[in-house]
């Protein structure tokens, strides 16, 4: 094989890898305390966004939250922001998905950020919150 050649498929490996890194690494990264998505039920009348048939593969951690909100909790899954903000660009987060909900419904949005959805019959608010890691379970 000639030395051009074995240097390209040694780039190209060393690319490949560096790609397949970037895609799996980033879940494993996380600093400071988490992010969770809450809903807080509410008895608020106006334009809502309709989340009944939400999919957990779309809205993970609104499904979790929803779910937390039948136990008492209403917080979803925690998430952690990456070093160097490099884990936002390939990992989905809690901000993506109030985002989409505020471009669902833009009439939904309350003032201070919070958006009105109805699941299933009930009211909720969602917004992304902070929780300090001594109080994290």
């Amino acid at each position: 094989m000639r030395r051009v050649t074995r240097n390209l498929l040694i780039a190209i490996a060393i690319v490949a890898l560096a790609l397949l890194a970037l895609g799996a690494l980033p879940g494993y990264l996380g600093t400071g305390d988490p992010y969770h998505l809450t809903v807080e039920p509410t008895d608020a009348d106006g334009p809502a966004v309709d989340v009944s048939t939400a999919t957990d593969r779309r809205y993970p951690y609104l499904t979790s939250a929803l779910v937390a909100a039948d136990a008492g909790d209403g917080r979803s899954d925690g998430y952690q922001e990456g070093p160097f903000g490099i884990k936002e660009h390939f990992t989905h987060t809690p901000f993506d998905e109030q985002d989409a909900l505020q471009r669902r419904n833009r009439d939904a949005v309350r003032e201070d950020g919070r958006v009105l959805i109805d699941h299933e019959g009930e009211r909720y608010y969602v917004d992304v919150t902070r929780v300090p890691s001594e109080t994290n379970e």
